[in-house]
């Protein structure tokens, strides 16, 4: 039979390992019991308990809500007490001297497809690195764009900065706009933070490449940023985005999803960073044509509850208790697992902080099915397996290393 669809939809295929792995988790709990299983594929920060974590101060302000935050339409831009909240909460202490503004998305993936979208053409290369969050290329491909990638370390596990100058150099000769996503800090699914040193080597590569009538935009994916050791540290290359030159615009997608545990409530802002008001604009106008096209205006009820807790000094003080806590289980969680990897021999990428450890080898399938005989599930990707220590409990934890290691053997 032919197809009914339009030529450009024709032929897709959804197909997410994350979630088919869930799904294998879900049906060896009920034929074994929770106890016997151990799930570490899911991207969610889950207690010792293996319970989803809600931050309590979060969960209050969201629970206490009046009627018409919880039920009433928002502004399409989102609301400024929510988007002032928004940007505070990314740069904290480490704002650039530049104009700053931001536009509520659907969740920090919304904010990547609205800058992928009005920052590229049809047809464009938008660039990030090998090691990547997998759906940044069904974001690219569903919009006629393709993702192409460089090799994100070299050979002393650091960042490649020479493989990133030589895409930067090869896509920019053949297109007049390049985006380029940088999932960092805490990055997923390696774990691995950019330090400010290989910042100002990627900021005086784009600003050289930015000449003429060729533009970068280039965008921070910071999702996991406030599980990082230290929540101000981590945030000191932001203030590099002042000296982006004329050409280049710097952007970051916000998310509530990890930092304040609101997955499912789709919440988040693409803020945009450029030393020209004219840039400034003119992205704030694309970008809310841009969400009242996709989804109209987003949830009320998440918007409300940062601008609540950014109102409150003792809420917002609260909060930042809370997290710290479970980013200190989390961390042991990780620093178990280094530790047993390294006496186990097992090599994993390079792991600064956050959800998850990878493992690079050659048949992630393969060892990912070992595994799953044991009743440990973790996520094949196209070139390793991907541990989400960020929801297996510390008694879980403790051996793991060792059982990876045999099975990619």
């Amino acid at each position: 039979m032919s197809s009914r669809l339009a030529s450009h939809a024709q032929g897709k295929v959804f197909v997410d390992e994350v979630f088919d792995a869930v799904a294998a988790v879900g049906r060896a709990t009920t034929q074994f019991g929770k106890a016997n299983v151990l799930n570490a594929t899911i991207g969610s920060l889950c207690d010792e308990q293996e319970k989803l974590v809600l931050l309590p101060t979060v969960e209050n302000v969201f629970r206490n809500l009046n009627s018409d935050d919880i039920a009433g339409y928002a502004s399409v831009r989102g609301f400024p007490e929510y988007l002032s909240a928004a940007i505070e909460q990314t740069f904290k202490n480490s704002k650039p001297d530049a104009y700053i503004e931001a536009v509520a998305t659907s969740g920090g993936t919304g904010a990547i497809h609205n800058f992928i979208w009005n920052f590229s053409n049809l047809g464009d290369a938008v660039l990030t690195h090998d090691w990547h969050w997998q759906p940044y290329s069904v974001l690219c491909s569903d919009i006629m764009r393709r993702l192409e990638t460089f090799a994100f370390f070299d050979e002393n596990q650091k960042f490649n900065i020479k493989s990133f100058e030589s895409k930067v150099r090869e896509l920019i000769a053949k297109q007049d706009n390049l985006v380029i996503i940088l999932n960092t800090p805490n990055h997923n699914p390696t774990g691995y933070s950019l330090t400010d040193a290989e910042w100002d080597q990627v900021i005086a590569v784009v600003n050289q490449n930015a000449t003429g009538k060729k533009t970068i935009a280039i965008m921070a994916d910071i999702a996991y940023i406030d599980y990082a050791a230290d929540p101000n540290q981590c945030r000191t290359f932001m203030k590099k985005f002042d000296t982006l030159a004329p050409n280049v615009f710097g952007a970051f997608a916000f998310s509530m999803s990890k930092g304040f545990t609101l997955y499912g409530q789709r919440m988040g802002a693409l803020i945009g960073v450029s030393k020209d008001k004219q840039a400034i604009d003119e992205f704030v106008n694309a970008s809310v044509i841009t969400c009242r096209t996709r989804w109209s205006n987003l949830s009320r009820a998440a918007m409300r509850t940062l601008a609540e807790i950014y109102k409150d000094k003792a809420l917002l003080a609260q909060v930042d208790q809370e997290r710290r806590q479970y980013a200190a289980i989390l961390q042991q969680r990780a620093d178990l697992f280094v530790a047993e990897a390294k006496t186990a021999g097992l090599n994993f990428l390079p792991y600064t902080a956050g959800f998850f450890i990878t493992i690079p080898t050659d048949d992630p399938v393969a060892a990912s099915n070992i595994l799953r005989q044991s009743n440990i599930f973790v996520v094949p990707m196209a070139k390793g397996l991907r541990i989400a220590v960020c929801a297996v409990p510390v008694n879980k934890i403790r051996g793991l290393a060792a059982k990876v290691a045999e099975s990619v053997k």
